[in-house]
């Protein structure tokens, strides 16, 4: 299939539905919260998604907008593939979103139909919603609410399903596919319009990546990210494209069991997971002793430069080949021994967290994108991994560094503008252009670097600019440390709030603190912190639902004790 040629998403599931006709019994999607072993069959999905398009195609004029409210699970892809086949526009909201956002978004959009999970997720929306628009849900739990189950259930398939009925072919790339509200570190989220070939386009650079990692077999995902989220809900069309089993996890506490249930492939994710899985592996290997804790090291050092393309001598080869079997095959069956990458998005790795990984067999991927770009535009390739950066840009976009060193992005992928927002539109598209709002530079091989990002500096007293998500990501590798947020802007230098789980813990940070300024230049040095006990999180709104830290929301709670630091 040449996704060059797919004219929507839409289009991409049916022709794949069609490569897999004489198999379309084989398994396709999975809820791991879900005991039975029911699986949604190829068969099925398509099934449901003609059903579905049938009865919105009744409500829908081409272009209205239908709200999707849901967790992951299988009936997601399904109603979002419904609603666009039935003319539609997706609008994906997160189940983690504030009163205020749900409000605002609903206001904004204006939706004809409402697609919901549960009661549950209904209650959020329920005030915002006008009498006509129409209400449906995947599960039944009121009168008033057509359930999508029921009408499932009761469509006379035998009669009325044909299941080689022609998908929707009025759809062309052009075409807005879904507005998706970036959660926005201040201020409302704003609604970005991307369109059925910036997505195909975005699954087109990378089809090279992936088929590199799957090779001839058949892939399983195993997906946690909401799908709400640019990210996850573009590589649903990547998995679509691959002909992928798909297994929804049940939560992010419970990912590394799920990891052993479903066996991915490939895992997605965002840098904070990263940074969890590698204090908890470093906590674990801190308990070794003797022979072990040699291992381990070995296992750490000869991966680095294995990694870097530096030559081993004889004997760095062998205690290599031992470390393989020994340290790296058992990691790896610690996530259900056939994963072939993880793949890091939504913000900057830190390298020391990437080095490790791929050291101990874990290999990991770091990608740069933004919900705006559909939202890929670069990441590292297997075997030519470069930590330090986010890999060559994919070969649908094109990427050029502005004079002041923002980075910017042309390309069928690039967003066809901000929703009912023109004059924002245009100060970040000029001339075709995307700008990003990243600092970056190209090194030596082709690779694009981020070195800051442009909004999120501080520019201290001096005038010196300092990047403040650099340092947090240094201070997070302390496993004592669950957060932090830096801060000094206007100032003379930079303190720091600090999470830990307790005021014992302060002795033990104040001397890592101050092994760690002594690797930082003069102006990156943390002088003062605050420690608190409360993390930052999306339900106190401290956080984006892409765990990304809302620094203004943050700012107003703890402005006072941090000027109390000068």
């Amino acid at each position: 299939m040449e996704l060059s040629r797919i004219n929507s998403l839409v289009e991409l599931f049916f022709k794949k539905y069609e490569e897999l006709n004489p198999h379309s019994n084989r398994l396709f999607l999975k809820s791991l919260k879900d005991n039975q072993k029911n699986f949604f069959t190829w068969r099925k999905v398509k099934e449901d998604i003609i059903i579905l398009s049938d009865y919105l195609r009744k409500n829908l004029s081409f272009g209205d907008r239908c709200i999707l409210l849901s967790e992951n699970r299988p009936e997601w892809l399904i109603a979002d593939l419904a609603i666009m086949n039935s003319g539609g526009v997706t609008v994906p909201l997160f189940t983690t979103y504030s009163e205020k956002d749900y409000q605002h978004i609903i206001t904004d959009c204006k939706p004809k139909i409402c697609v919901v999970s549960n009661d549950v997720q209904f209650k959020k929306i329920e005030k915002f919603i006008s009498n006509e628009v129409r209400v449906i849900s995947f599960e039944k739990f009121n009168d008033k609410v057509e359930c999508i189950q029921n009408l499932l259930e009761n469509y006379d398939r035998n009669q009325s399903l044909n299941l080689y009925q022609e998908y929707n072919k009025d759809l062309k790339r052009k075409n807005l596919a879904c507005i998706i509200y970036t959660s926005g570190t201040t201020g409302n989220p704003k609604g970005v319009m991307l369109s059925h070939g910036g997505i195909l386009s975005n699954c087109e650079g990378a089809q090279e990546i992936l088929e590199s990692l799957v090779g001839k077999n058949d892939p399983i995902f195993l997906t946690w990210l909401p799908l709400s989220h640019s990210y996850e809900h573009t590589v649903q069309y990547v998995q679509i494209f691959l002909g992928a089993k798909i297994f929804y996890a049940e939560s992010l506490e419970k990912l590394i069991p799920n990891m052993s249930i479903a066996k991915p492939t490939i895992m997605t994710a965002v840098p904070r997971f990263y940074q969890n899985l590698y204090n908890k592996i470093l906590l674990n290997f801190s308990k070794q002793k003797g022979f072990k804790k040699k291992l381990i090291e070995n296992t750490i050092s000869l991966g680095i430069k294995n990694l870097n393309k530096e030559n081993l001598n004889f004997k760095e080869k062998i205690t290599n080949f031992f470390c393989e079997i020994l340290v790296r095959k058992k990691i790896k069956n610690q996530f259900g021994g056939k994963l072939r990458a993880f793949i890091s998005g939504g913000g900057a790795l830190d390298k020391k967290i990437g080095e490790f990984l791929n050291s101990i067999g874990l290999q990991t991927l770091q990608g740069y994108g933004l919900t705006e770009t559909s939202p890929v535009v670069s990441c590292n390739i297997p075997g030519r991994i470069k930590i330090e950066t986010v890999g060559p840009p994919f070969k649908t976009n094109q990427v050029k560094i502005a004079k002041d060193g923002e980075i910017l992005i042309k390309g069928e992928n690039v967003m066809l503008g901000y929703w009912n927002m023109k004059e924002e539109t245009d100060e970040i598209l000029k001339d075709g252009w995307l700008y990003t709002g990243d600092i970056g530079e190209f090194t030596k091989d082709g690779n694009l670097k981020i070195t800051d990002r442009k909004k999120e500096i501080i520019v201290n007293l001096g005038g010196d600019n300092i990047s403040p998500s650099k340092i947090e990501n240094l201070l997070c590798l302390n496993e004592k440390i669950k957060q932090s947020f830096v801060y000094g802007d206007k100032k003379t230098f930079l303190v720091a709030l600090i999470v830990s789980d307790s005021e014992e813990n302060k002795k033990e940070i104040e001397f890592f603190l101050e092994n760690l300024n002594k690797s930082l230049s003069i102006i990156e040095k943390v002088k003062k912190f605050k420690l608190i006990k409360e993390e930052f999180t999306i339900e106190n709104g401290m956080l984006t639902p892409t765990l990304k830290l809302k620094r203004k929301k943050i700012l107003e709670k703890y402005k006072e004790e941090l000027e109390k630091l000068y």
